[in-house]
């Protein structure tokens, strides 16, 4: 299975992605990301298609990837330093050096030049350098013969080979002259083709690969160089043919190489042809590590597991140890109390021995001879003259009695400890609690974040809601918006909307043309009257009229005088009497994300997780802080609901004055 890309695979790539449709010419650097060892990923924004990632690893490939690996949550010290030369800056070129396993990228950023270096042979590294060939900065610094790849050195290329797109029959006799190997290692080496395609070359030229370079002649040099020709041709010409080729039939096919353009020594084999070889690439390296990197996920998940269960099943045999031996330790003290006499008659014997001067020895061999006679040397089975306990059979249970306590104390000793162990039994319960809220939270799938979609409108600034049959209706929010609906956005086709109090907003139905239905009326009478100055005052209802456009002037009569924000009203009104107030606050999610605020009916029927309000004592800025921390609650993703219904968006929906909810 191939690990790595060939000379021949960076020339197609490069051209690939240096013109045409993927070109990344000009594209714009954001963040950098180490997601692997030895590999780097680049977040490049391209005009007209969005952000695309670029995989770059060291020594094996480099690509477009959909497959991105997941970036480490503490960033390595080497992407930190590439963002701090070449974020925000544009690509100005993508170059293979010397049709050798090398890319340049060329960026640009405030008229500085750098490049980046991506060596993709074996013991590759990936390197930024300034105009001046200078290292910047080496992803893994290192020390060759002849070569230092280390900050503040000249970057110098490893030892250049001949370009086979470019040999001639003259080089090719002087590398046959210095070889003593057979023509594939001869070619593999000295032309950086690797063993594939020069096996490709020799299967072309109809020349033996294993015959010694001493025995070729003129015709097998000119057959060589011909198939040389041939082979990389599609590289010369762009038309490449990417494929993946497989061994084995159906779902059991396995990948075992990516190729640029067909080969003869794949004859027979099954390929799998793709539109680009970016492509092709990205699903025969790109795939593959990103199932490696799943599998590591799962076997991580899997050791936790594992160790998750084996802790349950020590938790488990805890409790029932600790159970059993409390159980002891009470029927222990429980027996001492139910035998007392014949516990105190024990302590009494060896207390008055003590008490005449008997050593341990002596009282032991008097226990000993006396055990026939009297009944309470029988129930001694040993004495301990360092602790002085001595151990009494007392209904068949082995029990330690200390001869200084009194036959309460020493029952209290085992009461203590079946406490102890009691409360160990109990720590080990709650461990199990939270070892099973562990291994539920392991199983648990994860929750996908929400996506918020945002778009800007040009209604945004002024108030606003979309009514039931999908009118949008507008108002101002104060003097300057209400002059700039009257003189920008009100049509004679619209219908305007009024308070019979002053301090309302100017609110406009925008009819398209269309016939008004009396649901969006409705509801455009109880938004003028809900943001008007009524709400602010604590009112539940108010009148409100509406008129044509035609009827809307700023002329007024003669010696009057008409204030900024306000307007002359000429002509019948249509009276809507006793509109109820009413707000509703919700999150549209769809299309596009973000809170919506208007009547009930309108919102209820586009927004989910509606909250209701009606004329309180919050003001605006808490009562939106309390419908944020509702959002949340409810959705339980901060993070979406702080993106699409932050309390600065929710206050931007409220009506002027102070709210409350509606219970």
């Amino acid at each position: 299975m191939k690990e790595e890309m060939t000379s021949a695979d960076v020339a197609a790539l490069v051209a690939e992605l240096s013109s045409g449709e993927l070109s990344l010419i000009d594209a714009k650097v954001g963040k950098i990301y180490q997601p692997l060892e030895d590999g780097i990923r680049l977040n490049l924004f391209v005009f007209g298609k969005g952000r695309v990632d670029f995989i770059i690893q060291a020594g094996k490939r480099a690509h477009l990837s959909q497959y991105a690996s997941p970036s480490p949550k503490v960033p390595q010290s080497f992407p930190m330093l590439l963002r701090k030369h070449v974020m925000s800056s544009r690509i100005v070129s993508i170059k293979q050096y010397d049709f050798d396993r090398i890319i340049e990228i060329g960026f640009v950023r405030g008229g500085v030049e750098t490049v980046l270096v991506a060596e993709l042979f074996a013991r590759g590294n990936i390197v930024l350098i300034d105009n001046e060939r200078r290292i910047i900065l080496p992803m893994n610094p290192a020390t060759f013969k002849g070569r230092r790849v280390r900050s503040g050195e000249i970057y110098t290329y490893p030892e250049a080979q001949i370009n086979p797109l470019e040999v001639n029959e003259e080089q090719m006799l002087a590398v046959f002259s210095s070889s003593d190997s057979d023509v594939v290692r001869t070619i593999a080496t000295r032309f950086n083709l690797g063993g594939l395609l020069s096996e490709e070359v020799c299967s072309r030229a109809g020349v033996k690969k294993n015959m010694p370079v001493a025995e070729a002649g003129f015709e097998e040099i000119n057959m060589l160089l011909r198939a040389m020709k041939e082979t990389f041709s599609p590289l010369q010409t762009g038309k490449l043919g990417p494929c993946i080729i497989k061994k084995g039939e159906g779902d059991a096919s396995q990948p075992i190489d990516v190729v640029p353009f067909e080969l003869e020594v794949y004859h027979g084999l099954t390929k799998e042809c793709f539109p680009s070889f970016n492509k092709a690439l990205d699903e025969y390296f790109g795939k593959r590590e990103a199932a490696s990197v799943t599998e590591q996920i799962i076997a991580v998940k899997k050791e936790k597991t594992d160790i998750l269960e084996r802790r349950l099943k020590q938790q488990e045999e805890a409790v029932e140890k600790y159970g059993k031996e409390s159980e002891k330790q009470t029927s222990i003290a429980e027996s001492i109390y139910a035998n007392y006499q014949a516990v105190e008659d024990v302590l009494n014997v060896l207390s008055n021995a003590r008490g005449k001067g008997y050593s341990w020895d002596q009282i032991r061999s008097t226990i000993k001879a006396a055990k026939d006679s009297v009944p309470a040397a029988r129930s001694i089975l040993s004495i301990d003259p360092a602790t002085g306990t001595v151990v009494l059979d007392i209904g068949g249970v082995r029990t330690n009695i200390d001869v200084t306590k009194t036959v309460p104390q020493n029952a209290q000793v085992y009461y203590e400890r079946s406490k102890k162990l009691s409360k160990k039994q109990e720590g080990a319960i709650r461990s199990i609690e939270q070892t099973k809220l562990a291994m539920q939270k392991k199983e648990r799938p994860a929750v996908r974040k929400s996506t918020v979609r945002i778009k800007k409108h040009w209604y945004d600034k002024f108030r606003w809601f979309i009514s039931s049959d999908g009118f949008l209706v507008i108002g101002g929010r104060d003097a300057d918006t209400n002059e700039e609906i009257f003189a920008k956005y009100m049509e004679k086709r619209d219908i305007v909307l009024h308070t019979q109090m002053p301090g309302a907003p100017l609110t406009v139905i925008k009819t398209s043309g269309k016939e008004v239905s009396p649901q969006t009326i409705e509801e455009a009478a109880c938004f003028v009257v809900s943001y008007s100055s009524i709400w602010k005052s604590g009112q539940f209802s108010a009148d409100c009229y509406w008129v044509n456009p035609t009827q809307v002037s700023k002329t007024p009569e003669s010696g009057e005088y008409v204030k900024k924000g306000s307007f002359i009203i000429r002509g019948e009104r249509n009276y809507l009497k006793d509109v109820p107030v009413g707000v509703a606050v919700g999150i549209e999610m769809g299309e596009e994300t973000r809170v919506i605020g208007g009547p009930i009916s309108a919102i209820s029927g586009r927004a989910k997780h509606v909250m209701e309000l009606i004329p309180g004592k919050f003001n605006q800025n808490d009562i939106a802080k309390k419908i944020y921390r509702k959002f949340v609650d409810a959705i339980g993703d901060a993070s979406f609901v702080k993106r699409a219904a932050s309390p600065d968006k929710i206050a931007m929906m409220l009506p002027p004055g102070e709210s409350d909810f509606k219970t």
